[in-house]
């Protein structure tokens, strides 16, 4: 258990992964502590944010491991606050049975495609998230899966181990690399302009990107905006680090694979959405494209028997983009003090406003 709830008492026992602790200073509603439901441990961060506001009773699904959806259903009831991850569908089933108590919805995420946005507006509940503090690490684990990915990293480490490393030779485990080259960035926002800045020092030649609309800040990576077609043709690596709408769902498909080189990387650590999976395959297989990087995929986790785990050129990580410590630790504090503003009524450090 999370060393900040300690002293909590157990108030029910499902597999041991009830907990519950009241905070009883601070705040109260009707002579009571509000009431918040967080769907997963998090770093200590955020429970001592939570611990010292003295503005709640937390309940919690004390597992690293999601709650099942029954579970899910029976935590939030009455519940005024919800702290929740990516993986957690919050949609109208779920604020239903959180009932007209639910005030604030903290998400441990930058991303919010989990949430049900029309329905959480509708009923006015309040959003926080949490942007930029993951930027810097899911930048640097987007370059380094790219790199693992062009210079065919795992594929000489499973070499090592299972002897077939018999001596150096000319061609053998040949890649890509980055000095001269054009990447293009699907999505200049806040992570693509953080690759495009790690990825300059290694020599690339042009920073190309597609999106709706041109971005002044561009000009600090030499990026050009193009059409995404442009971008395709004329790219050796390309990263996909756009949001996930109904405008790039199954974005990446059969005839945007057939427009990019054949010796081009396709990285994607978005959403696993952007992607149709099925057609990424048949292009890797039949050598349409070099190689894939992929730390997002549909479903996570992905099943151990998927196609594209066949493939040498295809290397898939478990959505790793913000497992540093210290972010997830200031994202755990960032989620927490957006829970705890929204109850007490004042401004989320990070409030979502779609």
């Amino acid at each position: 258990r999370c060393s900040a709830l300690r002293t909590s008492t157990t108030v029910r026992v499902s597999r041991g992964v009830w907990t519950s602790s009241s905070l009883w200073k601070g705040m109260q509603i009707a002579g009571r502590l509000m009431k918040v439901f967080l769907t997963r441990r998090i770093p200590q961060e955020g429970m001592k944010i939570l611990s010292a506001t003295g503005v709640c009773e937390v309940s919690q699904w004390d597992s690293d491991e999601p709650a099942p959806r029954a579970e899910l259903l029976k935590g939030v009831q009455g519940a005024h606050g919800l702290l929740c991850m990516l993986s957690d569908k919050i949609d109208a089933e779920v604020l239903d049975a959180a009932g007209p108590n639910l005030k604030v919805i903290s998400t441990f995420s930058v991303g919010y495609d989990h949430l049900a946005m029309d329905e959480i507006k509708k009923r006015g509940i309040r959003v926080g998230y949490t942007p930029d503090v993951l930027t810097d690490a899911t930048a640097e684990l987007a370059v380094a899966l790219l790199l693992s990915t062009a210079r065919r990293l795992p594929e000489g480490v499973e070499e090592v181990k299972n002897g077939g490393w018999s001596s150096w030779k000319p061609l053998w485990l040949c890649g890509h690399g980055l000095s001269d080259s054009t990447v293009g960035i699907i999505g200049l926002g806040r992570i693509g302009m953080a690759i495009a800045q790690r990825l300059k020092p290694f020599g690339v030649k042009r920073v190309l990107y597609s999106g709706r609309t041109a971005k002044p800040y561009a000009a600090e990576v030499n990026g050009e905006f193009v059409p995404l077609d442009t971008l395709l043709s004329d790219s050796d690596f390309i990263v996909v680090s756009c949001s996930l709408t109904p405008q790039t769902q199954g974005l990446c498909d059969k005839a945007f694979f057939s427009k990019m080189k054949k010796s081009a990387i396709f990285v994607n650590i978005s959403r696993g959405a952007v992607v149709n999976q099925e057609d990424l395959y048949e292009a890797l297989k039949n050598g349409q494209i070099a190689a894939a990087g992929l730390d997002v995929t549909t479903p996570e986790p992905l099943p151990t028997n998927h196609p594209l785990l066949t493939l040498k050129n295809c290397v898939v990580i478990p959505h790793l983009g913000s497992a540093t410590y210290s972010t997830r630790g200031v994202m755990s504090a960032l989620a927490a003090q957006n829970l705890v503003n929204g109850l007490q009524g004042a401004d989320m450090p990070s409030e979502l406003t779609v």
